[in-house]
């Protein structure tokens, strides 16, 4: 082996509630985890402005001041955690090789995937806008529908998951405006009928955004148009929510860990465990449904005791092999 090349015990790529929580874990079972935080350091928790539905802050606490304590946390256990992000791996061996920014080789004798997942938006500037100044702008109405009690919101989607998250809203918001592309919805018919039935749910069909309009601030409109007569409007809304799927960041896996259609990971029911042993998944690279922060950070917690146990029996098996 190179002098070049580092050998490391646990391995986190990605961070988060479910990384930090791997590495906090991971280190009280003094298995000198490294983590490397990735391209946005703290997940997407670090672009939701509050924080009211995790167990334990009362008052709330903003998204990037909850990663930092999460983070400090695992520091205080020495869990080593550094800037860069994995950009090649090789799980074909017993030894787990992963490349650091193109350049620094790593040995792994276990590795927790912790990559996330990352909302789809439209890409219009306006979009943006409003979503880096956490003006108005969401991917998540579990997370933030309750800023928008007694108010109209506009939510963009046609599948399952837009439906369950615009009829959540309408539990919450006055009115909730609900923009499909299409002549009909690509979710079942159930759902579909679902927000159909819900009185304070508008659905505009062959309808797309135009512009997210706003005060500099907040967004207190959206300009829509018609794709079949091109006519354009305003619809009053102080927030504005996307629907339309999450693209989990798992690409470099790919041709080691079995992934779904969709690209997120497979593991094994009730564990962290992937078609690879000795490698793990934590957090929103595997989970589909719920996509939580306290949920992440549960799978963390597995996901190292899982790497723990894993390397326990390791090495009961090496001292066999040793005196027999």
């Amino acid at each position: 082996m190179s002098d070049t090349i580092e050998r490391v015990k646990c391995l986190i790529i990605g961070s988060g509630p479910a990384g930090y929580t791997a590495a906090i874990y991971a280190a009280r079972a003094n298995m000198s985890p490294v983590l490397y935080q990735g391209t946005q350091p703290g997940g997407q928790l670090t672009t939701t402005n509050e924080v009211e539905n995790f167990p334990g802050y009362p008052q709330g606490i903003t998204g990037p001041e909850m990663m930092m304590e999460l983070q400090a946390q695992a520091q205080r256990f020495e869990a080593d955690i550094r800037d860069g992000w994995i950009t090649k791996v090789d799980f074909s061996g017993d030894i787990h090789k992963v490349w650091v920014n193109d350049e620094k080789e790593i040995h792994c004798d276990t590795v927790i995937i912790s990559t996330g997942a990352s909302a789809k938006y439209l890409g219009l500037e306006s979009e943006q806008k409003y979503l880096k100044l956490g003006g108005g702008v969401s991917a998540c109405a579990v997370c933030d529908g309750f800023f928008y009690r007694n108010q109209e919101v506009v939510i963009v989607g046609a599948g399952d998951s837009a439906c369950e998250e615009a009829h959540y809203l309408s539990k919450l918001c006055k009115k909730v405006t609900m923009l499909v592309r299409r002549d009909e919805f690509r979710a079942s018919k159930i759902m579909a009928e679902r927000v159909a039935n819900t009185p304070n749910i508008d659905i505009l069909f062959n309808t797309e955004t135009d512009e997210v309009i706003g005060d500099g601030q907040v967004v207190t409109a959206v300009r829509v148009y018609n794709n079949k007569t091109n006519e354009k409007y305003e619809i009053p809304a102080t927030g504005f929510f996307v629907a339309i799927g999450h693209k989990p960041n798992t690409d470099i896996f790919k041709d080691y860990i079995s992934l779904d259609e969709t690209g997120y990971i497979i593991n094994t029911p009730g564990t962290a465990k992937t078609n690879v042993p000795g490698v793990f998944v934590s957090g929103d690279a595997a989970d589909h449904v719920y996509r939580q922060a306290i949920t992440a950070a549960g799978t963390g917690c597995m996901a190292a005791l899982d790497a723990e146990r894993y390397l326990a029996a390791k090495e009961v098996t090496v001292e066999v092999s040793a005196t027999a």
